[in-house]
């Protein structure tokens, strides 16, 4: 599997919605790549924070967060995430 591969899956993957065959392919990935791995920390950590503050979130955030991950799928992180380390794996 590929960056691109990976990354149209990645939200569903962390989501724990992808088959088993998808998922090993997917950590395979994860293991040679670190600007595929960055992106895990990425949406893990928003997650997760996102989760702590349920309550205090604005009724948006998740539908911001959801679009936001759909444009990084189809335009890739910024210009200035790819200067901060290319990727093994790509």
């Amino acid at each position: 599997m590929n960056c691109i591969q990976v990354g149209r899956r990645l939200q569903r993957f962390l989501d724990g919605e992808v088959d088993d065959l998808t998922a090993r392919r997917i950590l395979h990935h994860l293991e040679d790549c670190r600007r595929c791995g960055l992106e895990v920390a990425a949406y893990t950590a928003i997650k997760a924070s996102l989760a702590r503050r349920r309550g205090d979130a604005p009724g948006d955030a998740l539908v911001r967060l959801r679009l936001f991950g759909e444009q990084l799928l189809r335009e890739g992180p910024p210009p200035e995430a790819d200067a901060a380390g290319g990727a093994a794996g790509d």
